[in-house]
């Protein structure tokens, strides 16, 4: 076996949320089934978080750090893939900001560096390519790679992203919270504003370079016609690295019909989000108003009273987002994202210790093990080795 699970706990906890419609010796079955799809499958999370106090010699991801993620979780659960991601938070756009957001990333990638290299590199390796990823596994080694939550530490200097690339950054967007150099926010939405109405002269410029060397282009953040002009310029699909659809939950992070269409035309995919408001946004403020409302102590007895009557968002919840999106633009673009130190979360899967109970979700609604390998891992990695072909097609291009 490539995992080392805890397959008992897993087990009892997924035994205890069986329905009332399930047989025994079904329920049984069906467990027996995703752990053994499980254990054979590349399980693919790309977008986690990161704290780099969480990345010293004393404390780091090789322990069992306070955190969603790290390598003992990833072994509990069977989480070969964790992207980990250099987000820098929206600053003023002068050279002041470009320069404080310019050392946060940094401190980022060599926080991941150190922990492939330096504080558990016969555990995990630092991957760029699908090759690498499959090479690291076979060997028995977790995997990292690393993504760009919002492009702002780029400030003007189209070099950079030469420079992430050789850093190991394989996707990036090119906005967060807040309107950017290159694009517009979707939190535009919010306050009807606008930067570039849509993307800028500069972040063309960006999505080119890109393309050249062979980074994703992630689409999670910019306002939709950002998105839209951002999927017409790239030669290279996108992906958005961590969204649901807005059909399920209306919220502006979210992608809506259209939006699906404009990805799957890419050749793209969309990495379902295990963030509680992202996957049902009513479900989610029924359980948090009846916390807020409560009165006397919140003890255990008191939250599993709410819980009962008002259900936390769950793997069911997040899975009818996989079925959704797979039902509108088919099986070759959906994926899987936690969100985990970022918000992420959900009940069922609360770390990277219960990844198994996505797989068992997906097992139980009856999809194939040819099917679970693509909403895992086969469908991003398609897109990356895409991303990767066309680069090196330009690259050759640029040289005659």
């Amino acid at each position: 076996m490539r995992k080392t699970l805890l397959v008992l706990s897993i087990i009892q906890g997924l035994i205890s949320c069986k329905t009332e419609h399930t047989k025994p010796q079904t329920q049984v079955q069906l467990i027996q089934e995703a752990q053994r799809i499980h254990l054979v499958t590349t399980t693919l999370d790309t977008h986690i978080d990161i704290n780099v106090n969480n990345f010293t010699d004393s404390l780091n991801y090789s322990q069992n750090t306070n955190t969603k993620v790290n390598l003992p979780k990833m072994d509990s659960g069977g989480l070969d893939v964790a992207w980990f991601i250099v987000y820098t938070g929206q600053g003023e756009l002068n050279s002041n900001g470009y320069k404080k957001a310019a050392a946060n990333a940094q401190a980022k990638f060599d926080a991941i560096h150190r922990l492939t290299e330096v504080y558990a590199p016969k555990k995990i390796g630092l991957a760029t390519s699908s090759k690498q990823v499959d090479s690291l596994i076979k060997i028995g080694k977790k995997v990292a790679m690393i993504g760009v939550e919002n492009a702002y530490p780029l400030g003007e200097d189209l070099n950079e992203v030469k420079r992430y690339f050789e850093m190991g950054a394989r996707y990036m967007s090119l906005a967060h919270n807040g309107h950017s150099q290159f694009s517009d926010s979707n939190t535009g939405e919010f306050d009807n504003t606008s930067k570039h109405n849509g993307i800028s002269e500069l972040g063309k410029k960006v999505i080119d370079s890109m393309n050249y060397y062979g980074i994703m282009v992630d689409i999670s953040h910019p306002s939709k016609e950002a998105i839209r002009q951002t999927i017409t310029h790239s030669k290279s699909p996108v992906i958005a690295s961590h969204s649901g659809a807005r059909s399920l939950s209306d919220h502006p992070r979210n992608l809506d019909d259209q939006q699906l269409q404009w990805v799957k035309e890419s050749g793209g995919v969309i990495q379902a989000v295990a963030l509680a408001r992202f996957v049902n946004i009513k479900k989610h403020e029924k359980h948090q108003a009846a916390l807020e409302a409560h009165t006397g102590p919140l003890d255990e007895k008191a939250k599993a009273k709410i819980k009962k009557e008002f259900p936390l968002v769950d793997v069911a919840d997040f899975v009818d987002h996989i079925d959704y999106i797979k039902n509108k633009i088919g099986i070759d673009h959906v994926g899987i994202s936690s969100d985990f130190d970022g918000g992420g979360g959900i009940e069922g899967w609360q770390d990277a210790s219960e990844t198994l109970n996505v797989t068992f979700e997906l097992v139980k609604r009856g999809y194939t093990q040819e099917e679970i390998a693509k909403i895992w891992s086969g469908n991003l990695l398609r897109v990356l080795d895409k991303t990767q072909n066309i680069a090196l097609s330009l690259q050759h291009e640029n040289k005659r």
